[in-house]
């Protein structure tokens, strides 16, 4: 079960990178793109062999899987979880490496079922995903506001694209393309509205269908993922979808009591101090946080009293204090 070896079909090593990959497709597409030898079947045959490596390489989940499992990838999982459940070896080859899987007999019937039922689509899977574009991130940082009411934002991204002169392939007629210098490729500065929904977070992957890098092959263009960070607040902490804020309370309010303005991502909202409350007290606000990334639900603010003392008192305040010392004294 040796399979095809995508790394020959693209001219690479095994250890190639993900750069040197994608340069030998380049390469290898423009010499056998169906517009450049039109009529040519095995020109046609090849192309398709070469997007069905270039998926495949390109992708490292895919790759890693390949590496391990050659050509029938597609169904690692089933051979790993059959590895480990079986009682017999069988022994499948792939760049000279040897992997063992351990399988239940009872089990292999409806594994190779499985397996051959899949080698009849997925010849067809694989020519109607081969050409599409490839997937790009775009890093984006969004404020705590931004993050709480969502956002648009206007990107200027650097795209490559297909040529347009020469469609991708490199040539005309057979002569080097002189806009692409026979790359098939130019560099374009794309200008894009993206929607950012409210609750994101550090980590979030915003996806913008169909906005990733062209096809080189006439397919689908890739998807662009906005991988989201959040700018530090100056007041606010997050932490999931709860806030934390640390709001500094007189020390009359928090002995007799008394209303003080807490802020949130939409504004200042009241919260009543209870009389003789303590300093570090920590007070909930239900329904203050940030929204849930995909529904409506919201976390909490969690105020915590940090109680000021005043400063610079005058020889009146300094006896009234006085005074308020020792009838704790006396009780």
């Amino acid at each position: 079960m040796a399979g095809k070896d995508y790394y020959a079909i693209l001219g690479v090593k095994r250890d190639a990178s993900e750069t040197d990959i994608k340069k030998a497709y380049r390469k290898l597409a423009r010499q056998h793109h169906p517009d450049v030898n039109p009529g040519d079947k095995s020109a046609e045959a090849k192309f398709k062999e070469i997007n069905e490596a270039y998926e495949v390489l390109s992708d490292k989940d895919k790759r890693q899987k390949y590496d391990q499992f050659g050509d029938q990838w597609q169904y690692a999982d089933q051979f790993t979880q059959s590895g480990r459940q079986g009682t017999r070896f069988w022994d499948f080859r792939q760049a000279g490496d040897t992997q063992s899987f351990r399988f239940e007999e009872g089990d292999l019937d409806g594994l190779f079922g499985d397996l051959f039922q899949g080698f009849r689509t997925a010849g067809s899977q694989r020519r109607s995903r081969s050409s599409r574009g490839r997937d790009i991130e775009h890093p984006l940082e969004v404020t705590l506001e931004e993050a709480y009411n969502g956002t648009t934002r206007i990107l200027n991204l650097e795209v490559d694209e297909p040529c347009s002169v020469c469609r991708g392939t490199g040539r005309i007629q057979n002569v080097a393309c002189s806009t692409c210098r026979g790359s098939g490729v130019e560099t374009r500065s794309k200008r894009l509205e993206v929607k950012i929904p409210p609750g994101v977070d550090n980590g979030s992957r915003v996806r913008v269908a169909g906005k990733g890098e062209p096809s080189y092959g006439g397919g689908k263009s890739g998807d662009l993922y906005l991988k989201i960070s959040l700018r530090k607040h100056r007041e606010l902490e997050r932490k999931g979808d709860d806030l934390y804020v640390e709001v500094p309370v007189p020390l009359t309010v928090a002995m007799l009591g008394g209303n003080i303005q807490v802020p949130t991502p939409r504004g200042k909202v009241e919260l009543r101090i209870p009389e003789e409350t303590q300093n570090g007290r920590t007070f909930r606000l239900a329904g203050q946080g940030m929204p849930h990334l995909g529904n409506s639900s919201r976390g909490d603010l969690l105020a915590k009293v940090k109680v000021v003392l005043p400063g610079k008192l005058s020889e009146e305040e300094k006896k009234l204090f006085q005074q308020l010392d020792n009838l704790h004294k006396d009780s």
